[in-house]
């Protein structure tokens, strides 16, 4: 498929203190991926794959880990999410896409301007304020 969109990875915190965070961090996710949708880009949001609570108690946390980096590695760039920097597994994304030269974004708009050498679509006004 030649007209394949670019995937994009979502990296940011998915752990919290209580499941109520947990699912602030998942809804965030989502949202950062609504943007890179509406640039014309597929978004990889890990955190919409394991949101349900029960993930949580099938597989330790390195499972996770695990096939989350692997996930990524089938992706064409990485998009890290504010607050990034504070999530074990998405310190250790970043430096996984560093160490094999993916791109890594710190902004829709970095973003947004690399994938305009390989997209024809138009964004989609936001309908945020």
């Amino acid at each position: 498929m030649t007209n394949a969109p670019k995937l994009i990875y979502i990296a940011g915190p998915f752990s919290a203190p209580t499941r109520e965070g947990v699912e602030r961090n998942i809804e965030r996710a989502a949202l950062v991926g609504v943007e890179v949708a509406r640039l014309g880009a597929m978004p990889v949001i890990p955190h919409c794959n394991t949101a349900h609570p029960a993930f949580e108690h099938v597989q330790p946390y390195d499972f996770w880990i695990a096939g989350t980096l692997s996930l990524m590695l089938s992706c064409d760039a990485v998009l890290l999410m504010a607050g990034w920097e504070h999530s074990n597994g998405a310190r250790g994304e970043k430096e996984a896409a560093d160490r094999c030269g993916m791109p890594v974004f710190h902004s829709i708009q970095e973003l947004e301007s690399w994938l305009s050498n390989y997209t024809r679509t138009k964004p989609v006004e936001s309908t945020e304020p």
